[in-house]
């Protein structure tokens, strides 16, 4: 199953921290939830899943199989919760899916990039410089550096430019 990790970056390479001060741009979230669409999935870690739920309602995803990797969350209507990456990805697998859409929380893609569970990675990139942010990390431990090949890059409109890379040395 091809794993593609999707997120927004600011400019100045740091997760962007959304919230009232900095709402989403609309084209990195309209880009998400065609990427969902198309994948017919996506796996999120719990907070990022409860700030996308807003006040409750099933939202454009309806009709998408969400996956929440959570090791404290219960069961939550509407989605499957498991306990790590590789469940995420068995879950997916099992329910005839092709690719997997791992879309959100700076901890989930952390842990699926340590575990060398990412065939492509998707950064929109923010018209925003952040002081302080969350980062990308790779286990420091078996591998100093992951080779990526560019893929595309095109902008999506707002100033969000939109780049993406096939992770070359996936283990």
């Amino acid at each position: 199953m091809k794993t593609i990790m999707w997120a927004t970056l600011t400019a100045n390479g740091n997760y962007a921290q959304s919230g009232p001060e900095n709402p989403p741009k609309p084209e990195a979230l309209g880009d998400f939830a065609a990427q969902a669409q198309a994948a017919g999935n996506f796996i999120v870690g719990r907070k990022t899943f409860e700030g996308m739920r807003g006040n409750g309602g099933p939202g454009p995803f309806a009709d998408l199989d969400i996956v929440v990797v959570s090791k404290s969350a219960s069961a939550i209507p509407g989605v499957t919760v498991v306990g790590s990456p590789r469940e995420a990805l068995s879950y997916l697998e099992r329910r005839g899916h092709q690719a997997a859409l791992i879309g959100g929380g700076a901890d989930i893609h952390n842990s699926f990039l340590s575990e060398g569970l990412v065939d492509e990675v998707i950064f929109n990139v923010a018209p925003v410089l952040e002081g302080k942010g969350l980062n990308l990390l790779i286990d420091q431990e078996s591998y100093r550096y992951r080779h990526v090949e560019l893929l595309d890059c095109k902008p999506l409109g707002g100033g969000v430019v939109q780049l993406r890379y096939a992770v070359q040395d996936r283990h």
